[in-house]
């Protein structure tokens, strides 16, 4: 269970709080600030009083019980090169001095645009060590995209990872008045030019930086002070640079992660692998700063983590603790079922019964074992070598975050024997204000807030549904430059609005049931929430990949469909051939179709038969009328990242997808 590590200092954290060595000690007395280097009061509770601490006075903490551990382990030429703690907390002083010698100023940023690597962490710690504010941008992002973040963060020095990226930079270069150089960790440099160098030569950089000059700025920081920007994905008008302070940081680090019982290094050192984009809070906050906090070792991912690979890194891995967004554990649903339908007679029934037995013993809600002997022989016959399979042989944790995870694959794992503990908050939140663990658990819902958090609801309906506030250490400072979202987003009175609906039972457990701005609004103003309605399409018709109910301000439901479909690996593009589980279900209804488009352009008789029955299931367990879809269409590509319905943590863009399918939308309402 969690424990606060209660360190009474009132006067010492006032002290933090007043002091603020910049002469704006009149912005301390907010909760908020919208400037880069304005200061905010910490939202402290006496149940939990951690000192406030900087991120280098957690990373020095850590090296002195962790030093001689390893940190971080990356493949090059085929072999595991791994780095101590020691080690990693030297690289980012040495990163920290080259950024001073190029000019990087208090406050200003240093965005990193790369894949996940220990090149990654170090110059992400040594920008905060230096006085700069880290900054992410996801290697998705197109030039303009860069531009933007880039050009509000003020950044004085860009990361990249290769030439892909570099090419990105160089197009936009001339339109950053705070750019003074460019650095590539990875590829080496095709073209030279002037202030871009490659790793190793930036890494020498700072050779002659006095140590005394960088303690002097390490020193002089606060932990109420911004190092890190979250930007959101901006589905609706520009992302908002959401600033996180030190504190939020090493706050959250030491008391989200307890809650989810990650083990300090001296009680059993946490093995993970890195895979999800670091520029998103929860991938940063899991990987990066909890990794330093409590000693974890860190696995760094191949880039085609997310198109297939990551069960390879896993296996090797063997980590102790793992994280994903639904999608990713939808996806590794999708492989199992596909393998499993291409075994043969007798391994299908043994999957098919173990994973019955484990599904009722763990939806049991007795204490006593149902069947103790059933269930061990099942786990050790069969679970037990799926699970080694994945690479989950050394897992004790399994951790899901990021969007609501569906009943179906919540069911599918907990047969496979893994419970998936979800965490909820938001970039605002550093990550995780809520969440489960093996302690803190029940089906459906993603735990209790934080110990030193917390949850309300704000404007109950009668069923108890209302949106979901935050209070506490972890909710950040403000939008940078943007008063008027950051006065929406935080109340006078300090809480921090979600824009999401969520229910709390009579122990503290939150359930979030909707999101205020995605509940349709049908023209004859009844509130319809999509996504129960979305799933319970996606259960009856294993074949669908994605649904998407269409509604607002019209006078039906109607929905758009996408079905099943094999991804290309090298692009990460859906592709036209149906996956063997979508086979199946069409080969069970009549239908010989292999293709999306046969499907799709030809409206194969059998399977649209087959998804209207579906649908009319659906509808007969309605409500009411209001909530039954009328009209439906089978859309020739599956939803993406690449295609834009999908943001980079595999959240459903629906703003996006109506303007992208606007022609089949209007179809459905045509007299």
């Amino acid at each position: 269970m969690t424990e606060c590590h209660k360190i009474s200092n009132s006067s010492e954290t006032q002290d933090i709080l007043k002091d603020s060595g910049t002469g704006q000690e009149d912005l301390a007395a907010s909760v908020w600030t919208i400037s880069a280097n304005g200061l905010v009061n910490l939202r402290t509770d006496p149940s939990c009083s951690q000192t406030p601490v900087t991120v280098h006075e957690m990373f020095l903490d850590s090296v002195e019980k962790y030093g001689s551990l390893n940190a971080m382990a990356s493949r090059k030429n085929g072999k595991w090169e791994k780095i101590t703690f020691l080690e990693y907390y030297n690289l980012s002083r040495k990163a920290a001095k080259s950024f001073l010698k190029l000019g990087l100023e208090r406050f200003h940023g240093v965005a990193i645009v790369g894949f996940n690597s220990a090149e990654w962490f170090i110059l992400a710690v040594g920008a905060v060590f230096a006085g700069g504010i880290v900054t992410g941008i996801y290697t998705t992002s197109s030039p303009e995209a860069c531009h933007y973040i880039a050009h509000d963060c003020q950044a004085n020095i860009i990361v990249v990872e290769n030439q892909k990226q570099l090419d990105k930079i160089t197009q936009i270069w001339h339109r950053l008045p705070h750019l003074k150089a460019v650095v590539m960790y990875k590829d080496s440099v095709l073209e030279k030019r002037p202030n871009l160098y490659m790793m190793d030569e930036f890494m020498q950089l700072g050779n002659e930086v006095l140590d005394e000059d960088l303690d002097a700025i390490i020193s002089s920081q606060k932990p109420n002070q911004c190092c890190v920007l979250i930007y959101t994905s901006g589905t609706t008008g520009k992302p908002k640079g959401a600033m996180l302070s030190h504190d939020n940081i090493t706050w959250t680090s030491a008391h989200a992660s307890r809650a989810g019982d990650m083990q300090p290094a001296e009680i059993q050192q946490e093995t993970i692998v890195s895979y999800l984009p670091l520029s998103h809070i929860a991938a940063q906050i899991y990987d990066l700063w909890t990794g330093i906090k409590w000693g974890e070792q860190v696995y760094f991912a191949e880039p085609d983590a997310l198109k297939g690979g990551l069960v390879d890194i896993l296996k090797e891995a063997l980590p102790t603790s793992h994280m994903g967004v639904p999608r990713v554990w939808e996806k590794i649903m999708e492989k199992i079922k596909e393998v499993s339908s291409q075994s043969g007679f007798l391994k299908k029934k043994m999957l098919s019964w173990a994973m019955s037995v484990s599904l009722e013993r763990n939806l049991s809600n007795s204490n006593s074992d149902l069947k103790p002997f059933r269930m061990r022989l099942a786990d050790s016959l069969v679970l037990a070598k799926i699970r080694q399979a994945l690479g989950f042989s050394q897992c004790q944790k399994h951790f899901s975050g990021a969007a609501p995870l569906p009943t179906e694959v919540m069911k599918f794992f907990l047969g496979l024997n893994i419970p998936l503990y979800e965490a909820y908050g938001m970039s605002e939140t550093t990550g995780p204000h809520c969440m489960s663990g093996p302690y803190v658990y029940r089906r459906h819902s993603c735990g209790k807030a934080v110990p030193g958090c917390k949850v309300k609801l704000m404007n109950e309906d009668a069923e108890g549904n209302g949106e979901i506030c935050f209070w506490g250490r972890t909710v950040f400072m403000g939008y940078l430059n943007m008063e008027d979202k950051t006065k929406e987003a935080i109340d006078e009175d300090g809480w921090l609005h979600s824009g999401d609906l969520g229910k709390l039972d009579k122990d503290g457990f939150l359930y979030v049931t909707g999101r205020i701005k995605e509940i349709l609004i049908t023209a004859g103003g009844e509130n319809v929430p999509p996504v129960p309605i979305e799933d319970a399409v996606k259960k009856e018709l294993p074949l669908l990949s994605n649904t998407m109910l269409i509604g607002d301000r019209k006078k039906f439901l109607s929905m758009l469909l996408t079905l099943k479909c094999v991804v290309d690996p090298d692009t990460s593009e859906p592709t036209d051939c149906l996956t063997q589980e979508a086979r199946n279900f069409c080969e069970k209804v009549g239908s010989k179709a292999t293709k999306v488009s046969e499907i799709a352009r030809e409206r194969d008789a059998a399977v649209y038969q087959a998804i209207q029955e579906g649908i009319d299931r659906v509808n007969a367990r309605a409500v009411a009328n209001v909530q039954r879809i009328q009209k439906w269409a089978v859309l020739e590509k599956d939803f993406s990242i690449v295609g834009g319905e999908f943001g980079p943590t595999m959240k459903l863009r629906r703003q996006a997808v109506t303007e992208k399918y606007k022609d089949e939308i209007e179809a459905f309402y045509k007299d």
